[in-house]
């Protein structure tokens, strides 16, 4: 029998993403994404649960990331899941989830970061267009399952001739 790693999370960007490039020229880009969900206690109160999960995204997937998305923006990220162990400075065992991101879609209006709506475009929008869902994938050929107000934007990492 198969095994697959598999992880989807649609949450907020806790920090600017950072773009960097290894010794070889390729580039990566780190960015973590925070999803709360809503919990009760042993008091029966609702709390606010987060996790914080460490994102990594490659090559074109890295430079379109760092160019669209900021601290605060909404994003589903699909990818592969790990789990790094560390010790801190202080000496204290550490964990953290890391995500290796195989497709991006940038939620949320570009204009209002902070606040959740429906998908808008990496492209920008004029008056008439509406809303487009921009979609980042580093699986040549795959389409987007979701409709939104026009047809998505659809980028591999393997495209020269990016539509925007």
């Amino acid at each position: 029998m198969a095994s697959f790693n598999k992880i989807i999370i649609v949450g907020y960007l806790g920090r600017d993403p950072e773009i960097r490039y290894s010794s070889q020229g390729t580039a990566y880009c780190n960015f973590s994404v925070a999803t709360t969900e809503k919990r009760k206690d042993r008091a029966g109160e609702t709390r606010d649960v987060t996790t914080w999960f460490r994102v990594t995204a490659w090559n074109r997937q890295a430079e379109i990331a760092n160019e669209y998305l900021a601290k605060g923006r909404q994003v589903y990220v699909e990818g592969k899941l790990r789990l790094e162990e560390y010790t801190d400075r202080d000496g204290n065992q550490r964990s953290s989830l890391e995500v290796s991101a195989t497709d991006l879609h940038f939620l949320g209006r570009r204009d209002d970061s902070a606040q959740p709506s429906s998908a808008d475009s990496v492209s920008g929008q004029t008056e008439d267009e509406g809303e487009v869902e921009a979609r980042v994938s580093t699986k040549p050929g795959r389409k987007s399952s979701k409709r939104a107000a026009k047809d998505p934007v659809t980028v591999s990492e393997n495209d020269n001739d990016i539509p925007f």
